[in-house]
């Protein structure tokens, strides 16, 4: 995971480095400036530049140049110090402000990087991978853990140098001033580190099943916006409002949890630290009054001070780790989740020297099965067997459920069979070079989709280089441009969002409008025209048989009248295909068809 995540951090490695080097050179000015305050403090309690201190080690080799260079006077000792503080103050805030904007810098484009790769491999996936994730879910993926995983990153290389780092150097110098006040204040640590791990372990399981909430949460928004139309139109809105709240409720109650477990850590560690001082002013005004010399130390008034500062810098670092650690608990299971989505292998790829050109429309099924899950007990198609000539308009006819749209989407690799093969143009499916393949195909679905943007910018989906004159010309063919000559605009009117702002019949007629300028050699209307008045199903029917007779049309459709015409009709019941002819054949030849002839055309058998 680690590896995978890294990776997107690319151009952004130089901000990445330097982050922690600016937090180390901060840290290290931020420690030394204790021992110069207490420096100063003995100063002025000596009134004696001269004053030798008693202290070993760097802090005794500190305090003697510092002193040593004030030149007996003790104003001239005090302006020395104080200039000390500003300039080593200063440095410290120079390098924390450039770190800030390092951080900032390599955590932003990290998660650029990260919302690029996943929204990449997404790109890439195949039907049956988006199946396996689910829309809310990849969503979810794209933001909330992404934003997860760049907060702990940031915390990362800033706190987790800096704690560490702070930790280390605050507890070498306080030993080296008082081994007895140190030795306090790590055991102090000690018992605070325990509880804190004690706490995580309750809360870390919490934060992996948050996530899942976060999915059903957006799931349950997605749905609803979508939906909306639906829902006032059934007067739900009270039922949508309890779902919503009962999903939000649910993963508030969990937060709520693991914040009153968390809510512990606060008042434990200001309790430890204001302890920790208690202790330090204690013992060290003791050993400085020299009432008492444990472990042999002999230390000063202004060494207090220090003291107090290094034990108040190592718990704060170490309160820092703690936040760190929940940050980094919360980003390992986002991190992981998002790990899933860049190591998911497309179920369809290209093959090796792939076949680029489709030379006609001719398809051919042979012996296909398929389901859409290994775990699935029955198939969705058994034991297709099909085959249609380039240029002939074939019709799908079939109850609910009896997988036409499923057998259409294995033409242009939506979908790879579970068993036999597919033929496009002589040639199997897999042979194909994927983009090569479903630019041959065009494929207008029972779903349709337009995206925000004029009616042009929605056409040129199907060519980007169209001319104004071949999208009329295909507008035409789709019998849309009559009404796209109603609006004011034009072909530069604007699309809302999902195509709200037209009937279910234009966005039909633009779909298929869309799927012409790609100039196919198979065009299939999967129930696409069923928001479509009659005479108008007829009129697009007809403009096809004269306008593109060479194009392969595969028209799935509820209405026989859609399909009466064609060259062949597929009637499938249960996945399989149990009747193929024309018109009078199966007026002849098969029941389901007689049925559903008669049902709509209110006959009696």
């Amino acid at each position: 995971m680690l590896k995978k995540l890294s990776a997107c951090v690319r151009e952004y490695k130089r901000d990445s480095i330097l982050t922690p080097l600016f937090i180390a050179f901060e840290v290290l000015l931020e420690c030394i400036l204790p021992l110069i305050t207490a420096s100063l403090i003995n100063t002025l309690q000596s009134f004696s530049l001269e004053t030798k201190t008693s202290s070993s080690g760097i802090v005794g080799g500190i305090n003697s140049i510092l002193m040593g260079w004030a030149n007996g006077d003790v104003i001239v000792g005090i302006v020395f110090h104080g200039v000390i503080l500003v300039v080593f103050a200063i440095l410290s805030l120079s390098c924390g402000a450039i770190a800030g904007k390092t951080v900032a810098n390599a955590s932003a484009g990290f998660a650029k990087n990260l919302r690029h790769d996943l929204f990449y491999a997404v790109q890439d996936f195949s039907f049956a991978n988006i199946d396996k994730f689910s829309s809310t879910s990849l969503v979810t993926r794209l933001t909330t853990d992404v934003a997860n995983v760049q907060n702990a990153y940031m915390m990362v290389i800033r706190g987790g140098i800096r704690g560490p780092m702070m930790f280390t150097i605050s507890i070498i110098l306080s030993f080296q001033i008082s081994k007895t006040v140190s030795l306090i204040t790590l055991g102090l640590m000690l018992v605070m580190a325990t509880f804190g791990i004690l706490l995580f372990r309750k809360v870390m399981p919490i934060f992996k099943r948050i996530f899942k909430k976060y999915d059903k949460l957006n799931q349950s928004v997605q749905e609803n916006v979508r939906g909306m139309r639906v829902v006032k139109a059934y007067v739900r809105e009270d039922y949508e409002k309890d779902k919503f709240s009962a999903a939000s409720n649910n993963l508030k109650s969990d937060f709520i949890y693991a914040e009153k477990i968390m809510a512990f850590l606060e008042p434990m560690m200001s309790s430890v630290m204001y302890i920790a001082m208690l202790f330090t002013v204690f013992i060290g005004s003791v050993i400085a009054l020299g009432m008492a010399k444990p472990l042999g130390d002999n230390i000063q008034v202004g060494e207090i001070s220090s003291l107090i500062q290094y034990a108040m810098q190592t718990l704060m670092s170490l309160m820092m780790l703690s936040m760190i650690f929940v940050m980094v608990t919360m980003a390992v299971e986002s991190g992981r989740r998002i790990t899933e989505v860049l190591d998911e292998k497309s179920t369809i790829t290209n093959p090796e020297n792939p076949v680029t050109v489709v030379e006609n429309g001719s398809v051919e099924f042979r012996n296909v099965s398929f389901k859409y899950s290994e775990k699935a007990k029955r198939n969705s198609l058994s034991d297709v067997n099909l085959n249609i000539n380039s240029g002939e308009t074939v019709g799908i006819l079939g109850g609910t459920g009896s997988a036409k749209s499923t057998l259409i989407q294995l033409i242009p690799r939506l979908y790879d069979t579970t068993e036999g093969e597919v033929f496009v143009g002589g040639r199997n499916v897999k042979e194909y070079d994927i983009e090569s393949l479903r630019n041959a195909v065009s494929v207008v679905l029972q779903k349709n989709e337009l995206f925000s943007g004029t009616i042009k910018d929605n056409l040129r989906w199907g060519n980007k280089e169209a001319t104004d004159e071949e999208m009329k010309q295909a507008c035409v063919l789709a019998c849309a441009d009559s009404f796209i000559e109603t609006f004011p605009d034009g072909y530069d009117t604007y699309i809302e969002q999902g195509g709200s702002n037209v009937s279910g019949g234009q966005k039909q007629r633009l779909c298929i409008a869309r799927a012409l300028l790609k100039k196919p050699k198979i065009l299939i209307l999967d129930d696409s025209t069923s928001a479509v008045d009659m005479k108008t199903d007829a009129m697009i029917r007809k403009a096809f048989a004269e306008k593109i007779p060479d194009t392969t049309k595969i028209i799935i459709a509820q209405r026989v009248a859609s399909v009466q015409d064609a060259d062949k009709i597929v009637v499938m019941d249960g996945g399989k295909i149990v009747a193929v002819g024309k018109h009078a054949e199966l007026m002849q030849t098969s029941d389901i068809y007689q049925d559903v002839y008669r049902s709509q055309n209110k006959e009696d058998k």
